[in-house]
């Protein structure tokens, strides 16, 4: 490893939670209605995100207070973090009108989390993904208002991404030049996955992958150009350990996996993943396999399954040589996140 200091990080995985919002069920229709996250405050620094009169998620400041996350990014070398939202809030299951006002109000109140530093902290808005039309709008009225990008689920119900929907929604991102980040929710539940954290440690990877193999075989990247810029999140999942097995099924069984154009392997210089592995070993093969051009760092941040400090993998990984350690850290997130980014966000 080299003993030049490596630069700042632009971290492209974290979430926000804001301190408090309007009721997001108002103004549905039916008893029957899917629950919609509330907010009840414990302390100035704590919180529970409550779903359905129940306790979802505990979180802290780090999630709303801007001057805490800096002085967290400070502390790890990160220059710049994409702030995305945090997937409860997706309301993929509810009318798309109503889906539409909970990411009006979302994002509206993501952009006031990221105000206090516009070059540092870079907002992601989220979209009503069930409904094209909608997502389109949401998503133009997002990026006029100040968002860098966009964050969707992986699959809406059984609608996985190459849903003609959905892939109408990521044709408008590309044709907008917006990155979009993709990350997992809404993992299945069964006796044998509510244990041992097993939703997020073999759930969470199995849908990573699973939406990968639905852009590849459903064939989406044969028909949404190479200016779609998409990311997946906690390294692509199991995707880079099984090109060689999916390969295979391309070749040996076409006539049930032949809907893309070229195998799947083909495909890999279509999108990145970030670097969310925490072991050298993985890393070291998600570079060899995607290329150090397409693995750029993310933290997952504020939340305990994730890294920090964000990038110290990537840094103290002894295979990599300075020119691709840039890369990670810095270089290909500045490419992923556009234009705007590079005309002066970092300044």
């Amino acid at each position: 490893m080299s003993s030049i200091p490596a630069p700042d990080a632009i971290d492209v995985h974290s979430h926000y939670v804001p301190k408090g919002w309007p009721d997001l069920g108002a103004g549905a229709s039916g008893a029957d209605a899917p629950p919609v996250p509330a907010f009840r405050l414990e302390s100035e620094r704590e919180a529970m995100i409550m779903l359905g009169g129940r306790e979802f998620r505990r979180i802290a400041s780090d999630c709303w207070d801007a001057q805490v996350r800096l002085a967290d990014m400070d502390a790890d070398g990160v220059r710049a973090q994409v702030v995305s939202p945090t997937p409860v809030f997706f309301s993929y299951a509810h009318e798309p009108a109503q889906a539409a006002r909970i990411a009006a109000i979302l994002n509206d109140l993501a952009l006031q989390i990221c105000d206090p530093a516009p070059h540092r902290l870079l907002p992601f808005c989220q979209v009503p993904l069930q409904d094209a039309d909608a997502a389109c709008r949401e998503l133009e009225r997002s990026v006029a208002a100040g968002h860098l990008g966009v964050e969707i689920g992986n699959h809406v119900g059984d609608r996985d991404l190459d849903d003609a929907g959905i892939v109408t929604f990521l044709q408008h991102a590309a044709w907008l030049d917006v990155p979009v980040f993709v990350h997992p929710w809404d993992m299945a539940s069964s006796p044998r996955l509510d244990r041992w954290m097993a939703q997020w440690l073999a759930g969470m990877p199995a849908e990573t992958h699973l939406s990968i193999l639905a852009m590849v075989l459903g064939g989406v990247f044969d028909r949404v150009g190479p200016q779609l810029r998409i990311c997946f999140a906690h390294g692509g999942g199991s995707f880079a350990y099984w090109t060689g097995r999916m390969d295979n099924a391309w070749r040996e069984r076409n006539d049930v996996v032949g809907t893309s154009e070229y195998p799947p392997s083909h495909y890999l210089h279509r999108f990145s993943v970030d670097a969310v592995v925490f072991d050298e070993r993985p890393l070291r093969l998600l570079v060899d396999t995607m290329g150090a051009e397409r693995v750029m760092v993310g933290s997952d941040y504020p939340y305990p399954l994730g890294e920090r400090p964000a990038g110290g993998l990537v840094r103290r990984a002894a295979f990599l040589d300075d020119r691709s350690r840039e890369k990670i850290l810095f270089g290909n997130a500045t490419e992923f996140l556009g234009s705007r980014l590079r005309q002066g966000a970092l300044r």
